[in-house]
């Protein structure tokens, strides 16, 4: 019996080395004065998180520290939900160049995380009303962060819709009207994208839905619509047109995505995936015994009487905190 190939593969080496040089050096164009004071003695760093979340992003973690030549070790698998607190890895390397890689790594983590924490609440709601169709992100992603937070909507169980304009040809309001119609701008956009591109329409009405499909658009997209507005329309197109796939889209939240599934309705997109989500909180300590370390079980003379867990990434729970 095969397994299934992990997420992990769809990410090309080269890539992920790419991005991982350059988020590092943006972070140190020059000269790295908290590594200089630290030696390169080799230590052991436990990253722990800290509020509870799906993991997501290991592939950039791994990624970043391995150009620093640190080692890591996982004890969650991608895709884990994760309860506060408990430790997630080990990262083992020349001490300098573990806080190299420190924050870089956990704003990278934290934020796929929040991404797939967010992607599969939303697929849970869908998996429980027993709809069949498929919850989507889009394309309003963060600029140069856009192949983690399309990878983390993976994890989460949600798909991650066109990657860019390149991916699939979308028809939005402002090509239909300088183009007239919807009838011009598909066979224009047809003519470019050939038969290996599919189009989609986004349209306000039923007569717009009618007509993108009549012009053989792949899929119609029903923007802003209320839900019994969707509902009826997408059984109309789909009475007429049953090859047409449907998407809700606009409006739409984890609030009240319940409202737009039916049997009708190919797919649901969320901007709220990447848009608006909370980061789950992780830390990286350095401490040869993590589960006795002072730091760890509340005997620090620094400690507060909180409750270890950190439920917001604002909170410093008493202590002062300059890791930005």
């Amino acid at each position: 019996m095969t397994t299934r190939p992990e997420l992990s593969h769809l990410l090309h080496p080269v890539t992920l080395k790419k991005l991982a040089q350059d988020w590092l050096l943006e972070d140190t164009p020059a000269f790295d004065y908290g590594g200089f004071v630290v030696g390169e003695q080799e230590e052991t760093a436990y990253l722990l998180c800290k509020s509870p979340g799906v993991l997501a992003g290991a592939p950039f973690f791994d990624a970043i520290f391995r150009e620093l030549d640190c080692q890591v070790e996982w004890f969650h698998p991608e895709g884990a939900s994760l309860e506060p607190v408990c430790k997630v890895a080990a990262v083992k390397g020349k001490v300098r160049h573990l806080l190299l890689g420190e924050r870089v790594a956990l704003n990278c983590l934290a934020r796929a995380s929040g991404v797939a924490t967010a992607a599969r609440r939303i697929a849970d709601l869908a998996k429980a009303a027993k709809w069949h169709g498929e919850v989507a992100g889009t394309r309003k992603t963060t600029p140069g962060f856009r192949l983690v937070e399309k990878y983390a909507m993976l994890v989460g169980g949600a798909a991650t819709h066109r990657y860019d304009l390149s991916s699939m040809i979308m028809l939005k309001d402002n090509h239909i009207w300088s183009l007239g119609n919807i009838s011009t701008a598909v066979r224009e956009a047809r003519r470019a994208g050939g038969f290996s591109t599919k189009i989609e329409v986004e349209c306000r009405c039923l007569e717009e839905a009618l007509e993108a499909a009549q012009s053989e658009a792949d899929v119609v997209m029903l923007d802003n619509f209320s839900p019994q507005g969707v509902h009826t329309t997408a059984q109309a197109v789909k009475t007429k047109f049953p090859q047409v796939l449907i998407e809700a889209s606009g409006g739409i939240s984890e609030e009240n995505v319940t409202q737009y599934l039916g049997p009708f309705v190919d797919v649901v997109s969320l901007g709220s995936i990447t848009q608006v989500f909370r980061v789950v909180d992780f830390s990286l300590k350095i401490t040869r015994d993590p589960g006795n370390s002072a730091a760890h079980n509340g005997n620090s003379p620094c400690a507060t009487s909180a409750s270890p867990s950190v439920t917001t990434p604002t909170s410093t729970q008493g202590r002062r905190n300059f890791a930005f």
